[in-house]
């Protein structure tokens, strides 16, 4: 059962703000209260963005042969089609109603790194097909890395002083030296949705990683649950900011913090427009251990989740979600 649905009103950070106990404060409330917060004055102008998103729709509409060309692999890098993921098996009737395509890290095929999962070379569209397309798309990677690591980073010590831990805890090399950052370019087609009957944009879900920046166009769509246990569940619009960037906190923070800040529940719910988003995901590196914080456990309180590595964590949960790649035929239909 759901209420009826408004919108929310999530605190805003500003990067270029001088006064940092104002955004320490801003940040703290929005980890405690709905784990979602707009970050403006971020660095990459708008100018940039409007033609990512540009180039972002010259691939979707191109024809699905030519996208089915460049399926994701199984390191998750290119094209994931229509239906693909499911993300609320218990309550979809099929799965979301999007396509998408990931970018990571380039990392040469031979290189000792490609070994690791969710590294090794991109897949690209051919220049004839789509002119400057790989080009403007590594220009966005590289600058959303150098400027969301700083914001990551500040988030990350941010949340250690709110959980009492020295504030460069998250620091060690170990946890975000080498982090796993993902591109995911995603489009919604023009359908209705209607949770009554399973049908979804995007099914209701948390982020699985430590923290996830999100970019849209100014359809509403958005939606996220505070509250994953409340009956009935209450759900609200977050609307889109112009030049800016909805954050979220991921599932590695909750298992980290033994519950304490949550990874809100989000889906995408459409009134039949085409919606385009740019999601930038930021995770732990390969081999950093997700285990209970020292300070968010005791006798009454023990650890809720088993230590597991990052890459293993991540591992899984793609594999849940998404369709298994021999259900498409020869692997490029």
């Amino acid at each position: 059962m759901e209420s009826s649905i408004s919108s929310t009103e999530l605190n805003c950070i500003s990067l270029a703000d001088p006064d940092i106990q104002k955004s320490v404060a801003l940040l703290k409330q929005a980890c405690l209260d709905s784990g979602f917060f707009y970050v403006v004055d971020h660095g990459i102008s708008e100018e940039f963005m409007d033609e990512v998103f540009a180039q972002s729709k010259k691939f979707f509409d191109l024809p699905h042969i030519e996208k089915m060309k460049l399926l994701r692999d199984k390191k998750n890098r290119g094209y994931t089609p229509m239906l693909d993921e499911i993300l609320d098996p218990e309550n979809q009737v099929n799965g979301d109603y999007k396509e998408g395509y990931y970018i990571g890290v380039e990392v040469p095929a031979d290189s000792p790194e490609a070994n690791k999962p969710f590294c090794g070379p991109n897949q690209w569209p051919a220049e004839e097909v789509l002119p400057k397309w790989r080009e403007v798309m590594e220009q966005y990677h590289r600058e959303a890395f150098s400027h969301f690591r700083r914001v990551a980073k500040s988030v990350a010590r941010i949340i250690a002083l709110a959980l009492d831990l020295d504030v460069d805890f998250f620091d060690r090399p170990e946890m975000l030296a080498k982090p796993i950052a993902t591109l995911r370019l995603l489009h919604y087609e023009g359908r209705v949705s209607n949770p009554a009957k399973g049908v979804y944009g995007a099914g209701a879900h948390s982020d699985y990683g430590l923290i996830t920046l999100l970019a849209t166009d100014d359809v509403v769509g958005l939606q996220i649950c505070k509250d994953r246990n409340a009956q009935p569940q209450v759900w609200e619009y977050v609307a889109p900011v112009k030049g800016g960037f909805i954050v979220n906190l991921g599932d590695m923070l909750e298992r980290w913090s033994n519950c304490i800040f949550r990874s809100t529940l989000h889906r995408v719910v459409l009134d039949g427009r085409e919606r385009y988003s740019i999601v930038y995901f930021v995770e732990p590196s390969h081999d950093c251990v997700v285990e209970c914080l020292p300070t968010c456990k005791s006798e009454t309180n023990p650890p809720k989740f088993p230590p597991i590595t990052c890459s293993a964590y991540l591992t899984q949960r793609y594999k849940d979600t998404h369709a298994d790649l021999s259900s498409y035929s020869d692997g490029k239909a």
